[in-house]
């Protein structure tokens, strides 16, 4: 189910990796090596752009296999025609996904052995784009993505961040532990949690000062974010609540999008009853009595604002009753004494389990992809190491669907 299962987790599996000719091209070496790592047959092809950006011996030694990259090669009775390259595969991934291939795709070109390849294949298709802010924005990229998702492709990612150019934003191609879930999900039929329904809350609230200024965090919604499609892939029906953030909705998620927190907590109601749910958001604890109607202008001093509390989200779906989730789990953002504010947040909240993270300036964790977290309970305390954010909601899962399978009869992993 996950990137951090047994080495013989795609034993028997094939899967035909496009590398394209994007700068992230040279992750696609890691991304070869665990896929081998976990048993998998890797066969790649290389466009001719791609060839440049990393070596084809690099490629053939990791996966083992020779590498493809001329069509118009592929006619001795000795070599695997374009057709049967194509078909002898359980799933095609295509790692970046450039805007020039997606858009080839989309409009069926079929110039070369990459696309000619992905005309012809009739297996599930993973892309992993990867491109400039501004290309990834783009309408053209914007209907393409939207298109080829109408027809069943798959993706995963673009990520958040520094890119290549100099430019800062979405449109960096996901990390191959990302890449490895996503696959996992496609090639192993392992759904444990299919059944269940999942209410995820992720990002920032955005609590209005004015028309144009508001209170906030520093919240991404990665983690939120990682953790709805990571349930999703188990099975489970997931609606995500988030807050702004800058991330493409995950796959398979149902997305109601929120700026405050009471927005927050009603669709968060509209979305019960749930079997677990887990509150990933950073929700602000107050919001401005009253937002102003225009502009605030500078006078010589600054505005005195009156703060009012939020609602407590977490502990109000938590609250025994007839709608209240079988497992509620919070997080608790500290920048100290992380497990005695962790405790103290459990027994005044009323959840089942809080994942208690260190979000102080040195961690990296806010905007950051990586985070170390603690999850608490009433009976354990088990210190996770420092992971992805995308591989603490593996472990995250992993550990909802031994609690919630051994209460349903659901089979342990």
């Amino acid at each position: 189910m996950a990137a951090s299962s047994t080495s013989g987790e795609f034993e028997g599996k094939r899967v035909l990796l496009i590398i394209s000719g994007g700068i992230s091209a040279y992750k696609c070496l890691d991304l070869i090596r665990r896929l081998r790592e976990r048993s998998c047959r890797v066969r790649c092809i290389l466009t001719e752009a791609a060839s440049h950006l990393v070596a084809p011996l690099a490629v053939a030694t990791l996966s083992e296999d020779r590498v493809y990259r001329d069509l118009f090669s592929l006619t001795e009775s000795s070599e695997i025609g374009h057709i049967q390259l194509s078909r002898d595969a359980d799933l095609v991934v295509v790692a970046p996904a450039t805007a020039n291939i997606l858009a080839k795709m989309t409009a069926g070109i079929a110039d070369d052995l990459a696309t000619t390849a992905l005309l012809a294949t009739d297996k599930p298709i993973l892309a992993a784009p990867a491109m400039n802010v501004v290309m990834w924005a783009h309408p053209a990229t914007r209907r393409n993505v939207a298109e080829l998702a109408q027809r069943g492709v798959h993706f995963v990612g673009p990520g958040s961040g520094d890119l290549a150019c100099g430019e800062v934003g979405a449109g960096r191609m996901a990390e191959p532990d990302e890449i490895l879930e996503s696959v996992a999900a496609l090639l192993v039929a392992n759904h444990p949690l299919a059944g269940l329904r999942a209410l995820v809350t992720s990002g920032p609230t955005h609590e209005p000062i004015d028309p144009v200024r508001f209170l906030g965090n520093r919240s991404s919604g990665k983690q939120g974010h990682a953790i709805a499609g990571a349930l999703a892939r188990a099975g489970a029906r997931t609606v995500l609540v988030s807050g702004p953030t800058a991330l493409p909705d995950p796959p398979g998620v149902e997305v109601h999008p929120v700026e405050t927190a009471r927005q927050m907590l009603v669709a968060c109601q509209q979305a019960l009853p749930v079997d677990v749910a887990v509150f990933a958001a950073a929700v602000a604890d107050w919001r401005p009595e009253a937002q102003a109607d225009g502009k605030l202008k500078k006078s010589g001093s600054p505005p005195r604002l009156e703060l009012v509390e939020n609602p407590d989200i977490l502990a109000t779906v938590a609250t025994p009753g007839p709608e209240r989730p079988r497992l509620v789990v919070g997080f608790a953002a500290e920048t100290r004494d992380l497990e005695k504010h962790a405790r103290a947040k459990l027994e005044a909240k009323g959840c089942d389990w809080i994942l208690a993270n260190d979000v102080s300036a040195s961690s990296g964790t806010f905007g950051g992809d990586h985070n170390t977290v603690t999850l608490v309970s009433a009976e354990t305390v088990d210190s996770w190491p420092t992971m992805t954010k995308h591989q603490v909601a593996a472990r995250l899962v992993e550990h909802i669907t031994r609690r919630l399978g051994a209460a349903s009869g659901l089979e342990e992993t």
